[in-house]
């Protein structure tokens, strides 16, 4: 007899072909049963079902290189891109960790350290190979499936597998990048930094982030970090000014390599990545960091010691692209933020955590949208808030015509 108190195991695919692609996805709609697409791995949705089918791209994981031209496999990781294209002279705007999975970041926009100078990763999109709903294998791109190709550009995992993303690359002979330890006033910097970024350079974005111990992702305390899009350490230096010369700030600036400044996640024990601890907060585009949301943020984060800041400029070339191009909702913002804390048993109790949260629905009220590629878990009720009311009614449309079963559900669902 059966023991039902035993979950079932998924049935986990990892195919090597697009053919084999179109073979699983045909199984699980065949077998009507919850279907999971793993690209990278790095992300919350590697983590489960309990039961289905399980499909990993990791094999899919190919770099060609024609000319600016870049093709790449759905299973592909930020990282091995950046050393693939580095021997060819090119660079695209990526994630900021190597373990990122091209598939999950481009499909939901793609904010990465080159976003300023070349925009997001959908703006360098051209082109997709799609395992859709029903096993077909078809080309998307402006011209052909125009309306799957625009629904690819930032709606998510919702319309079928991407096999193969092609991608317009740039040329990038080098970079500079600069590294700002904060031991003083973070108020002071988070200003200095929103004054410096309305008229910078397109060549230069920045990051800041203040992490407590417990965060395997990064050095514990304050940092602000700086890509310039160039081999160009003297003009970064000059940029840079406004910071540095800040009491308590100290600077270094050097020239890696492009696949040098994307983070290394540490290596998970076993085949199957451990799930991260729970998180209590959010995310949210902005146009302005003002003065009452960087106090907001600097409280947040001494209030709660497991807490976590995390900014990202944007603006330029994300702009140049009009609003209804892409399923991306926010172009006019100029500030990426997140803000929260892990949720450790121990350390967080219950009266923390409705404190945290409450703290924390105060911050996003003033955000354009929420980002889907930093929202952690499935909220159905909130996809309306990552996407703009034009855009939504379009997703749906497009779901509508090509996944009209929801065979693609686990993501930040659109549903028809």
């Amino acid at each position: 007899m059966a023991d039902d108190s035993v979950a079932p195991v998924p049935s986990v695919h990892r195919p090597r072909t697009v053919t084999e692609v179109a073979e699983v996805v045909r199984l699980a709609s065949r077998e009507a049963v919850p279907l999971t697409v793993v690209s990278g791995g790095h992300g919350p949705w590697s983590h489960g079902p309990a039961a289905g089918v399980r499909l990993e791209l990791g094999e899919l994981s190919q770099v060609e290189v024609d000319g600016s031209t870049v093709r790449i496999g759905g299973g592909a990781v930020w990282g091995d891109v950046a050393t693939a294209l580095a021997a060819h002279g090119l660079a695209l705007s990526s994630g900021d960790t190597a373990s990122v999975g091209v598939g999950g970041l481009t499909l939901g926009g793609g904010i990465g350290w080159m976003a300023r100078a070349w925009g997001l990763a959908v703006d360098q999109l051209i082109g997709a190979q799609v395992v859709t709903a029903t096993g077909e294998v078809v080309e998307a791109s402006a011209d052909a499936h125009p309306d799957l190709f625009w629904a690819l550009r930032g709606g998510g995992g919702n319309f079928g597998v991407v096999t193969r993303f092609d991608f317009a690359a740039h040329p990038l002979p080098g970079i500079a990048f600069s590294e700002s330890r904060i031991d003083g006033d973070e108020t002071a910097v988070l200003k200095a930094t929103r004054d410096l970024l309305r008229d910078a350079p397109r060549e230069l974005t920045v990051t800041y982030m203040d992490v407590p111990p417990m965060d395997p992702s990064a050095p514990a305390g304050a940092r602000l970090s700086a890509v310039w899009a160039a081999p160009e350490p003297d003009r970064l230096r000059a940029v840079m000014e406004p910071i540095s010369d800040l009491d308590g700030v100290q600077t270094e600036v050097t020239t890696p390599a492009y696949r040098e400044v994307l983070l290394e996640m540490p290596a998970p024990e076993g085949e199957e990545p451990a799930s991260p601890p729970g998180f209590i907060g959010g995310n949210g585009l902005y146009a302005e960091l003002d003065d009452a949301l960087i106090a907001q943020l600097v409280a947040f984060r001494r209030s709660y010691p497991a807490s976590v800041l995390f900014l990202r400029s944007l603006g330029g070339a994300i702009r140049d692209v009009a609003q209804e191009d892409t399923a991306f909702p926010a172009r006019a913002a100029n500030w990426f933020v997140l803000a929260g804390a892990f949720d450790i048993p121990g350390l967080i109790d219950d009266e923390t955590r409705a404190a945290i949260d409450a703290d924390w629905s105060v911050i996003e009220r003033g955000r354009l949208a929420e980002y889907g590629n930093f929202a952690d878990t499935e909220r159905p009720q909130a996809v309306s808030g990552m996407f703009s009311e034009h855009a939504l009614s379009r997703l749906r449309a497009t779901k509508a015509a090509w996944d009209p079963q929801n065979l693609f559900h686990r993501n930040h669902n659109i549903t028809v």
